[in-house]
């Protein structure tokens, strides 16, 4: 996620300077993972409790916020002195969020929303056009940006809602494969990266970490398995995984294209330990879209 910090995920290189100065940057690496690991505790037990005792649309809020905020992220980056056009931004993500929960079951519904979604931002570039060498960033922005935020996330809540006794468990299989594909990648590339992964985008990302976040992501599949998800068959679950693991690092690296493309470090501040919300779910919304397609698929 963001290139400079340890509290990223996926890949640790992702932290350490370029300059291989590692003494100096060693006592700021343990506080943000000790706040990492603190905000996780947290949180956790929260989104548990939410999962597994809460009503379906308890987690739909939980959801609406989060696609709030990083919409305000994601726009602050490519409309940074435009209130209106990140104000616009906002409500067009929270209308993509609840067609996505509330009409998803309608064909109808869900084709409007997307002509309407991508039209709507060359429009409103028009009406706020401000810099023209920025004006088609801005368009497209405003055109796929409310539904690259407000709609793989809030598959998480449908997957709640519409899997029935197992929709908690492919939600924690979500979490899993995102979180233990970003920490087998940080102490992958920690102890073993060598070899670049994508240095023009992401300088410090290394192929050995990303192999340990695919191991990472396996992982979550054989726990899945064998402890909370027992529906879900080992080998598809694997297979599973490692193609959802593998979208997840591709979402890390998009974001960290956008970051640099914008000259930005981290999304926000709003998570301790981690950044903005974007920084959390940049992996998470390729995983949850592809986990709720093997759903509807399988």
């Amino acid at each position: 996620m963001g290139e400079a910090r340890p509290t990223s995920g996926g890949d640790p290189s992702d932290a350490a300077p370029e300059s291989g100065a590692q003494p100096k940057a060693e006592p700021k690496k343990a506080g943000n993972l000790a706040m990492r690991l603190l905000t996780a505790a947290v949180a956790v037990p929260i989104i548990l409790l939410l999962l597994y005792k809460g009503p379906d649309w308890s987690l739909f809020l939980v959801v609406l916020a989060a696609t709030a905020v990083g919409a305000f992220e994601l726009f602050g980056m490519t409309h940074p002195n435009d209130t209106a056009s990140r104000a616009f931004g906002i409500s067009l993500t929270l209308g993509a969020s609840a067609v996505a929960y509330l009409g998803g079951n309608n064909p109808k519904v869900l084709v409007t929303a997307l002509i309407a979604a991508p039209l709507l931002g060359p429009l409103w570039t028009l009406v706020r056009l401000g810099d023209m060498k920025t004006a088609a960033l801005r368009a497209l922005a405003m055109s796929a940006g409310p539904l690259f935020v407000g709609v793989p996330i809030t598959l998480l809540a449908v997957l709640r809602r519409d899997q029935g006794e197992d929709g908690a468990g492919y939600v924690v299989f979500c979490l899993m494969v995102a979180w233990f594909g970003d920490t087998g990648g940080y102490f992958a590339g920690r102890f073993l990266g060598k070899h670049k992964l994508y240095e023009a985008v992401s300088p410090k990302k290394t192929v050995e970490g990303a192999i340990g976040g695919l191991a990472g992501s396996a992982l979550a599949a054989v726990l899945a398995h064998f402890v909370f998800l027992r529906s879900l068959p080992l080998g598809p679950g694997l297979l599973l995984a490692l193609v959802a693991g593998a979208l997840g690092q591709a979402g890390d690296l998009g974001e960290s294209l956008l970051k640099r493309s914008t000259g930005v470090k981290d999304s926000g501040q709003i998570v301790p330990g981690h950044g903005g919300i974007l920084d959390r779910v940049d992996a998470l919304m390729l995983v949850a879209a592809c986990v709720y397609g093997y759903t509807i698929w399988k």
